[in-house]
């Protein structure tokens, strides 16, 4: 019987695809511990057994201590990690790409170098969140301007929708509480969504930092496709929890945005964005789900040739 340490790596075929995991999965006051293919949470009412590789990330809250193991095999199942802080307001993460090929991170890294398509990719999200917006020819500036004015009207209709009286936006680094019930919820389902960004987005291998809206941030491109969803899903999930009371509007905001997003798929759909925005298929299936795990080496011409042989011998073009 082979020991954790020996197991080999699951292939990416072995795997749950992001789009049909949990969205995230939020643990306080308990250890969290490996039993062959699950993870275990145990606190004072005993052991519950959770399969990894159905996670997309794994919200560890105050309280919560992690085990080596258990670590080990929520990155070889591709899921985000995120250590966070009371009411879920600080964000660690951590895990390994369900893909193995560099495909996708490629076709972002192309589109991010060049300005013009950096620009193109940046009008695509806008049309995302607010479909049926002439973006043709619009400027950073004009975007940033048309986008202000769009979640402004948001925060007034969700408010209108649930009574909720709205000021304005208001986010306390320091001091969660010291916002109104409103700006704790948004800011409670801005950290989750980003949780559930990261989580997709490391699965698909991109790169977290390459932004095309956000720029200079170790997360900016998270960030990018967090807010993709902010107008449709996170903020009205906010509203909701507000409007059910002033007291523990961080957790009902969580339970609302998950469910929110389960009923939604986003975790699909997600992915099914990231890869539209790169307009990126996979050589392999031709769908953009390339589970090979191949090294190739990259000739003057731009072929991949075969890795882990000594091509002295032979003609490479």
């Amino acid at each position: 019987m082979s020991t954790v340490g020996r197991r080999s790596l699951s292939s990416p075929r072995e795997l749950t695809r992001v789009g049909d995991r949990v969205s995230f999965l939020y643990l306080e006051r308990c250890t969290v511990h490996r039993d062959d293919n699950a993870i275990t949470a145990t606190d004072a009412d005993g052991v519950t057994h959770i399969p990894s590789a159905t996670i997309g990330t794994l919200l560890l809250g105050p309280g919560t201590s992690v085990t080596h193991q258990a670590m080990a095999l929520l990155g070889e199942s591709g899921a985000g990690v995120a250590w966070v802080g009371e009411h879920g307001v600080r964000y660690y993460a951590g895990g390994r790409g369900l893909t193995r090929s560099s495909g996708l991170l490629e076709a972002q890294a192309a589109a991010w170098a060049n300005r013009r398509s950096r620009v193109e990719v940046a009008r695509a999200m806008y049309r995302m969140r607010f479909p049926g917006e002439d973006t043709t020819g619009r400027s950073r500036d004009d975007l940033l301007r048309m986008e202000g004015r769009r979640v402004k009207e948001c925060y007034r209709r969700e408010a209108a929708r649930t009574g909720v009286p709205w000021v304005r936006r208001e986010f306390h680094r320091d001091d969660f509480s010291a916002g109104d019930a409103p700006n704790q919820g948004v800011t409670a389902a801005a950290q989750c969504m980003y949780g559930v960004a990261h989580a997709v987005v490391a699965a698909l291998g991109c790169s977290p930092g390459l932004g095309f809206v956000h720029s200079g941030h170790e997360r900016s491109f998270v960030l990018d496709i967090a807010d993709l969803y902010k107008t449709e899903i996170g903020i009205p999930a906010a509203f909701d929890a507000a409007a059910a009371g002033e007291d523990d509007v961080a957790t009902r905001t969580r339970r609302a945005l998950r469910d929110r997003i389960n009923a939604t798929g986003l975790l699909d759909r997600c992915a099914r964005d990231i890869k539209s925005l790169f307009s990126y298929t996979s050589p392999a299936t031709g769908a953009g789900e390339d589970d090979g795990d191949r090294v190739g080496l990259l000739t003057d011409s731009g072929r991949l040739i075969a890795s882990g042989r000594n091509h002295g011998d032979e003609p490479i073009w």
